[in-house]
């Protein structure tokens, strides 16, 4: 399991040092066991503020390690209007960067290159939108008396997109720094009203506004980010199996027999964790109340979801269908076939033999990059399928979430976390799975998208919270759902081998 990075951005978006130059060290923990290192460099020079934070993680799945690095650096005016961005990440061997500019007009060009290939727009900034310093100077504005509400709209310069926060303050706590010091600091708790799924951020500022502590959950873990000397900050890193900590014990072993008919299973969210499964064609959930739910997994049921938008035929950074490499080898694989389903097949099939090296030490590859490379795990085989498909015009998205193993990384009988991907062919969608060679029902969906990394990776902040209580194949299932259409859509003849 990989460390989304997007995850931090709304921690980037405040962290800061209020001096002319400065540079400020924080330890990064997951569970209490150091993981990396963020480094903060502020500079205030004339009418400009340039804020750079760097981040360095090293994480461990099933005993491979898996090193990624990010920088975001927000260049903004004295009073916190934005004049440029710039975001960079190795999540695979190639650099992923994004970089904008002010135009006189007050758009933004925004540059955005992902896996070699490079597409360039103009952004027009959202009102009330701010970064870093901008963000810094409403938190001191607003004041730190407990109670206090308000809103801040923060600019996720990885995603691209406004984050609507709603930022209360708790109040005043004296905390204990790791060099042995004693402060006291202004307890904020950030949360995203209306998003699902979403997770309250708790941080602690000083009276600058400057974050000298934070703790969010990241992938079943408590991410816990601290401020301490340099060499605090830099001391070794402890190994941490981010794949382990994600995996969910299976209440029973899923034999071939039963995989390839529909399944219910009994699932607990613990923590008041908001409702994290999805609702797809394949898949329905029924809420039992107090964290309980009922999934049916494996029956087709044709409208019950919207169909398919312009987006999921487009291209995407991360989905490169408009590249004419994949075009081109997307027409030679689907070849004479006669049906968007036929189609479908033979680009999962070709998928799964292409793609010859798996690998846990990729973070998150797009589908030029995978083309190039022919290595990686579940998410690679979901982003270059998807694209296959999208350049022959078939809407088509990744889907996150988990799938049943029988042994990885020295468990057994576990979930673990899963990409694959789905088509919209004949009026409903369908999933293909190249990395395991075909969809069955211990596929358990958790969220959707354009195969954007922290999509996959805000689907999974759950995984450490989801205890599957019961398995049940349809055989021994009194109630079955009213709307299914004869049969468990994996089966050979609606999907068979997808």
């Amino acid at each position: 399991m990989r460390c989304r990075l997007a995850v931090l951005a709304a921690l980037w978006c405040l962290l800061v040092a209020p001096a002319s130059a400065e540079r400020r060290w924080m330890t990064v923990l997951l569970d209490g066991r150091k993981v990396g290192t963020l480094r903060i460099d502020r500079d205030a020079d004339g009418g400009a503020v340039t804020t750079t934070q760097a981040l360095d993680l090293r994480l461990t799945r099933a005993n491979s390690p898996l090193l990624l690095r990010s920088s975001v650096t927000a260049v903004e005016s004295r009073d916190g209007a934005p004049l440029a961005f710039d975001a960079s990440g190795n999540m695979s061997a190639l650099e992923n960067r994004v970089e904008g500019r002010a135009r006189p007009e007050g758009a933004f060009q925004v540059t955005r290159t992902v896996g070699g290939q490079s597409t360039v727009g103009l952004l027009i900034w959202p009102t009330g939108a701010s970064l870093v310093e901008g963000q810094r100077l409403i938190a001191v504005a607003r004041g730190f008396v407990a109670g206090t509400t308000y809103p801040v709209r923060n600019f996720d310069v990885v995603k691209q997109q406004v984050a609507d926060v709603k930022v209360d303050v708790v109040g005043n706590d004296t905390l204990v720094m790791p060099d042995g010091t004693r402060e006291t600091l202004h307890h904020l708790r950030q949360s995203l009203p209306g998003v699902p799924g979403a997770a309250p951020v708790d941080v602690w500022v000083d009276d600058e506004g400057a974050i000298r502590r934070s703790i969010s959950p990241l992938l079943g873990f408590r991410l816990e980010m601290i401020s301490c000397s340099e060499a605090c900050a830099t001391a070794p890193d402890q190994d941490v199996d981010v794949l382990r900590a994600a995996m969910i014990d299976a209440p029973r072993p899923l034999t071939p027999n039963f995989r390839v008919q529909p399944m219910r299973y009994t699932v607990r969210v613990a923590g008041g964790t908001p409702h994290p499964f999805i609702e797809t064609d394949e898949q329905h959930v029924t809420s039992l109340g107090d964290g309980v739910y009922v999934i049916d997994v494996g029956f087709a049921r044709r409208g019950k979801e919207t169909a398919p938008a312009a987006d999921d035929t487009a291209p995407s950074p991360w989905l490169q269908a408009d590249s004419p490499r994949i075009g081109e080898l997307a027409r030679s694989i689907a070849g004479d076939a006669h049906s968007d389903l036929q189609r479908m097949r033979r680009l999962r099939a070709w998928v799964s033999d292409f793609i010859d090296r798996k690998g846990l030490d990729i973070g998150y590859a797009s589908a030029l990059e995978t083309l190039d490379t022919r290595a990686g795990d579940c998410t690679e085989h979901a982003v270059l399928l998807t694209a296959l498909a999208r350049s022959l015009g078939i809407p088509a998205r990744v889907v996150t979430g988990v799938v049943y193993v029988e042994r990885l990384g020295g468990a057994s009988r576990v979930f673990v976390p899963h990409a694959w991907s789905q088509a919209f062919i004949d009026g409903r969608w369908i999933s293909f799975d190249s990395a395991q060679r075909r969809f069955d029902s211990t596929h358990i969906a958790l969220g959707s998208g354009n195969g954007d990394p922290w999509r996959f990776f805000a689907t999974m902040t759950t995984l450490g919270h989801i205890r599957v209580d019961q398995a049940v194949p349809s055989s021994s299932i009194v109630d079955l759902p009213a709307s299914a259409e004869g049969g468990f859509v994996g089966a050979a003849g609606a999907g068979g081998g997808r």
